[in-house]
């Protein structure tokens, strides 16, 4: 009997339409979400609409306490979906039209009530949280779906960063184009209604383009409450919840105050203060890009957190004053690249020491529980935003530019003194961080000769060709 020839082997390599397209659809995304958790819905209601600080508030606390369920669910749920098209692309695929709905509902004036508003911001939110949530998640894990070998995956990654550019400088478009108290909202609801629905159309079409890797649907979970007490007995991680509730606060909280900022302190003055920030963003990313080998990822976290406290607590005090506000918004920018670069690498840090421990990797459950922490930080910053300015005597009937001298100071408090003080506890909570330093570079290496060892005999298996 002759005995069969062995198959050839290729190099795992993802289509470049794939990687496009998943990036897209995170782009996507991310700016409906932008839009809802960056500031400008509290704007609209608050400002052109008329709901009171005060109901606004309220509904962002309950939205907070509803995220303490959903979110964790929902991972734990997708990471146990099976069907034909995998274990993500239904949510992507199907939710999005329903998506674009619930987004569409904030926006559509209903009634000019106080309860009325209430129920209509509220309801809206909860609906349109569940459904981000299937979507986004699904996205985020995704890459690690379309790909096995880490090579490929990194492939995917570099286009998701570019993409993130788009969602990134909405907050400051938005702050142009956002109307106050008085000015016709039309025009401001037909932009974003028919961007919601051009968002829509590219997270359903993405899912034509990419494929997962089904055989991950087999693979065993332990259940829920168990997951769950794992995760947390990972010291690293609730270090790392730390620095990912403050990132996610101040991320809400900056771009929630830009248009207050630019109404009231800093008007006709955006063109330096916007240069500084792209400049601290390029030169950020390059920063953290050359030293993440020379100092660690540790060394690397401290650092950006300390930089992005200098550029708070300089606008907290000089933000009215244009060649202080530049150089804050320029750390600021530091900051802001330190987070899109550095918290992934954390974040990946903490699952390898999770499977070092318990030898079971689980992305979904580690998304699931950081969006546990994360979207209470998104409530909890628009609600301390607009108490703050109330404290400051902020009167949201008037138009821009009329604020008193009080009030402009309270802006200042109100966008920058929370995420200083978060900043800084987040560097002192990074003294504990354990992930660093000779034993954790060997458990790193054991680890990576582990993943190769599977890479390898899966990949082989399926024909593909294993390359280092």
């Amino acid at each position: 009997m002759t005995q069969s020839a062995t198959p050839l082997l290729v190099e795992e390599k993802v289509p470049l339409k794939s990687r496009i397209w998943i990036s897209a659809a995170d782009s996507a995304a991310a700016i409906l979400q932008t839009v809802i958790g960056g500031g400008a819905l509290t704007y609209y209601f608050l400002r052109v609409m008329g709901l009171t600080w005060d109901w606004i508030s309220l509904g962002w606390l309950l939205f907070g306490i509803w995220n303490a369920v959903n979110d964790p669910l929902f991972g734990y749920i997708s990471d146990r979906t099976k069907s034909k098209i995998g274990r993500r692309k239904p949510y992507i695929r199907y939710g999005a039209p329903f998506f674009v709905l619930s987004f569409i509902a904030f926006w559509i004036p209903i009634t000019t009530t106080q309860l009325g508003m209430f129920l209509q911001f509220t309801i809206a939110l909860f609906l349109y949280d569940i459904l981000y949530t299937a979507i986004a998640t699904s996205i985020y894990i995704m890459p690690y779906e379309m790909a096995v070998s880490n090579k490929a995956r990194s492939s995917i990654f570099i286009w998701k960063i570019l993409f993130m550019i788009f969602p990134n400088i909405l907050p400051f478009i938005i702050a142009f184009i956002q109307p106050g108290p008085g000015d016709d909202p039309t025009g401001f609801r037909t932009i974003l209604i028919a961007m919601a629905v051009v968002m829509g159309i590219i997270i359903a079409v993405s899912t034509f383009f990419y494929e997962e890797k089904h055989f991950q649907q087999e693979e065993q979970q332990p259940p829920f409450l168990t997951a769950f007490k794992e995760s947390l007995k990972n010291k690293a991680f609730i270090i790392f919840l730390v620095v990912s509730f403050t990132v996610i606060y101040i991320q809400t909280s900056l771009m929630q105050g830009v248009a207050y900022y630019f109404d009231e302190v800093m008007r006709d003055n955006g063109l330096p203060i916007y240069i500084g920030l792209a400049v601290g963003i390029v030169a950020g990313i390059f920063l953290w890009v050359k030293m993440r080998d020379r100092w660690g990822v540790k060394r690397c976290l401290m650092v950006w957190l300390g930089i992005f406290a200098a550029g708070c607590l300089i606008l907290l005090s000089l933000g009215a004053v244009l060649p202080a506000a530049v150089l804050g918004f320029l750390f600021v920018g530091v900051g802001f690249s330190g987070g899109m670069y550095l918290i992934p690498i954390m974040n990946g840090d903490v699952i390898d020491n999770d499977e070092d421990r318990t030898g079971l990797r689980r992305e979904g459950m580690y998304a699931g529980i950081n969006s546990f922490v994360t979207k209470p930080a998104i409530s909890l910053a628009q609600s301390a935003f607009l108490w703050i300015l109330s404290m400051f005597g902020y009167q949201a009937d008037l138009a821009k530019g009329a604020q008193p001298a009080l009030a402009q100071t309270g802006i200042l408090v109100a966008w920058t003194a929370i995420p200083a003080a978060l900043l800084l506890i987040s560097l002192l909570a990074m003294n504990w961080y354990p992930l660093a330093g000779p034993a954790w570079d060997k458990v790193k290496a054991a680890l990576g000769k582990i993943h190769q060892e599977k890479e390898k005999k899966y990949l082989e298996a399926h024909g593909i060709k294993y390359v280092e």
